[in-house]
């Protein structure tokens, strides 16, 4: 590999250094820091996420019925690497994963008995728009994020045989300057927002577990506790990511949709089952009549009702985006072969309809028993929820037990997928990055996961991660235009061909 190939490297895995140093060395330092800056970018530009995310749902929704969504992400004659039912377990594992579990009960509950998203805190239809709300956070809106970056890259790899890079999507738009400094700029800005966002994930993951083993045992929960889970989490999902996209990851994804299933069945069963389908049913009703005005949401006149929008919308607005890289790739990886219109029906609609599932038999059920007096699980911290709510059911303790188990194997399965990606991102687009480059990410990953949590927590985490989104932004609307650019360029030539062809019969 030439030494141009190894500056997205170099220069990333220095930059992130620096930022564990400061935090080892000066952990308040860090927490104020980046506090101060998600502070400034939430008041500036929280107009600005809400409207480019909405683009991008815009854009997925044009692409659905255009005639340009016939284009196959591939040659002509390439056929899906997996069958559907693996790819959609993959990419959902990939694209939610531990968020999904460590707010499918606290998020709903939380808007319900806390903080109202519509000042409605403990109504009945205050429990609707927790739902509503919900549903708008984890729906369409964060599968068009993903789902924009995916279909670039698989696009420019698949069908143009270009690197999979986000550099190279920029190509038709920017031209050959994506092959010198400026490509790499770009490359380093991706692999900055990638470690972010996972490493939030993981921040997630190892809190929730901790929290879990906290509500069963009484184990502490504090950072030292965390040290653990992460390092013995980080040895399994090394030795998963040397054995490669074909095996590791694609076992642990399929594990992970069996061992949710199974406890998404039990709490559907065991829970207020008819109350759980009729409030599905409504707010699904409810979510599609308000998508228009809830995606412009600002409140700009409700202080109150801004920093709700701040602390819930604008932070999933940039957890997206700043995940989107990772996730993108991977999921593009994973897609060839697919037509575009296949691709966006099955990456924007199918999980999110997963997702609103999810929620409602999890969040439904916790609201159930708070609304009804028969619980008070809103006062748990929010990684102890899922195991406060479990605790009401029989075999409470083999549900927490299966609940924690599936975190685990969620937060091997990102972080696997993680230094697969990253690999692939540092080591000039590669298809098949080296073991010791999945090694070198996959301790970093964990590093700054606990440094960050270490000099501030989750909001360090959450703080870091809406600092990288917002630079990712713009490369994703510049992304979004040479695909349309691209594809639109592809449609006309093909159109010609077939009117010459036609002239001459």
């Amino acid at each position: 590999m030439k030494f141009k190939d190894h500056l997205v490297f170099n220069v990333s895995v220095i930059i992130i250094l620096l930022i564990v140093l400061v935090g080892a060395l000066a952990p308040e330092t860090l927490k104020e820091g980046t506090a101060s800056v998600q502070s400034f970018i939430t008041d500036s530009f929280g107009w600005y996420y809400l409207i480019v995310v909405t683009f991008f749902v815009i854009i997925c929704l044009y692409l659905l019925i255009s005639p340009v969504g016939k284009i196959k992400l591939g040659k002509k004659d390439d056929k899906p690497e997996f069958s559907r039912l693996a790819w959609l377990a993959m990419l959902f594992s990939a694209g939610m994963g531990i968020g999904l579990v460590f707010y499918g009960t606290a998020e709903p509950l939380s808007h319900f008995a806390i903080s109202s998203p519509t000042n409605e805190v403990g109504t009945d239809q205050g429990m609707k728009d927790a739902m509503r709300y919900t549903y708008f956070h984890w729906g369409i809106h964060a599968w068009a994020v993903y789902g924009i970056v995916a279909l670039s890259l698989a696009y420019t790899t698949f069908r143009k045989d270009g690197k999979t890079l986000i550099s190279s999507t920029l190509k038709p738009l920017l031209g050959n300057s994506m092959e010198g400094r400026a490509g790499r700029i770009i490359d380093i800005i991706a692999v900055f927002a990638t470690v972010t966002g996972i490493a939030t994930t993981l921040g997630f993951g190892a809190v929730q577990i901790n929290g879990g083993l906290s509500f069963l045992y009484d184990i502490p929960s504090n950072f030292l506790t965390q040290f653990i889970i992460i390092a013995i989490v980080t040895i399994l999902f090394l030795l998963s990511a040397l054995t490669g996209l074909g095996k590791g990851i694609k076992i642990l994804s399929n594990t992970n949709m069996i061992l949710a299933f199974v406890l998404f069945l039990v709490v559907f069963i065991l829970g207020n089952t008819v109350f759980i389908l009729n409030l599905f049913t409504d707010t699904i009703g409810t979510y599609l009549q308000n998508l228009v005005r809830m995606s412009f949401r600002i409140s700009p006149l409700n202080g109150e009702s801004r920093q709700w929008i701040d602390a819930w919308t604008i932070f999933y607005w940039a957890w997206w985006i700043a995940w989107s890289p990772f996730v993108g790739i991977f999921i593009a990886r994973i897609s060839k072969g697919r037509t575009i219109r296949e691709f966006v029906t099955f990456v924007l609609f199918i999980p999110s309809v997963i997702g609103f599932l999810w929620f409602s038999v999890f969040g439904g059920n916790a609201m159930f028993l708070e609304h009804k007096g028969l619980g008070t699980i809103s006062t748990f911290a929010t990684e102890e929820t899922l195991f406060a709510l479990l605790e009401h059911y029989p075999l409470s303790s083999v549900l927490s037990i299966l609940a924690i188990v599936l975190i685990a194997v969620f937060f091997i399965t990102s972080a696997d997928s993680g230094t697969f990606v990253l690999g692939m991102l540092s080591a000039n687009g590669i298809q098949n990055p080296s073991n010791r480059i999945k090694v070198i990410w996959g301790l970093l990953l964990t590093t700054i996961s606990l440094v960050l949590l270490y000099s501030g927590g989750l909001q360090a985490l959450q703080n870091m991660m809406i600092i990288a989104a917002l630079p990712f932004s713009i490369i994703m609307i510049l992304m979004t235009v040479s695909l349309l650019k691209e594809v639109h360029r592809e449609k006309a030539e093909y159109e010609l061909k077939w009117k010459k062809k036609k002239g001459s019969i």
